[in-house]
């Protein structure tokens, strides 16, 4: 979120952290911006952690959860609706809206790491032995706390057994 300094979420000085925000963090592989900051982060900065961070009350979560429609933001919620609808049976059950909006932050972050590991970026860097984690969390604006998602992926082999395990924490409730 933009009225957060990113590195005061993890305890940085400025300029210790190189940051790219866009509605909802959605990572999408045809997004040029995104795939150019990954690449850039990875091959020329050396970077060993990328975090994908939402953050709870996100206003486009919260879009991509209504049948209104917001313009041309609708296009790029357009994979957030996607997520809503892949991971229903996670978001069914749950009234009031808060705990469900709540839910769909961290499914979507889920998602996105997912999409951060699955890029050709990624996964060179990884043929190549580099050492890189993608990590997955959520930030309460509230109380300035983050919420580890256990999203943490350090080569393809830990991404879907990191996936399944992160989703089973939401079978137990």
């Amino acid at each position: 979120d933009s009225r957060v300094p990113a590195n005061d979420i993890v305890n940085l000085l400025p300029g210790e952290l190189f940051v790219h925000r866009n509605i909802a963090n959605v990572v999408v592989h045809t997004d040029l911006n995104c795939l150019s900051v990954i690449q850039f982060a990875i091959d020329l900065l050396k970077v060993k952690h990328i975090l994908v961070v939402g953050h709870y009350g996100c206003s486009g979560v919260h879009a991509a959860m209504t049948d209104k429609r917001v313009g041309l933001a609708d296009n790029w919620l357009r994979h957030v609706k996607d997520v809503h609808q892949k991971h229903e049976r996670y978001l069914g059950e749950l009234i009031p809206s808060p705990k469900r909006h709540d839910r769909l932050c961290e499914l979507n972050v889920i998602e996105q790491v997912v999409n951060v590991c699955e890029t050709t970026i990624v996964q060179d860097a990884w043929a190549r032995g580099q050492d890189l984690t993608v990590h997955g969390w959520t930030y309460r604006l509230e109380t300035g706390l983050v919420n580890d998602l256990g999203m943490s992926i350090s080569s393809p082999e830990e991404m879907n057994i990191r996936y399944a395990k992160s989703l089973s924490r939401y079978d137990a409730e």
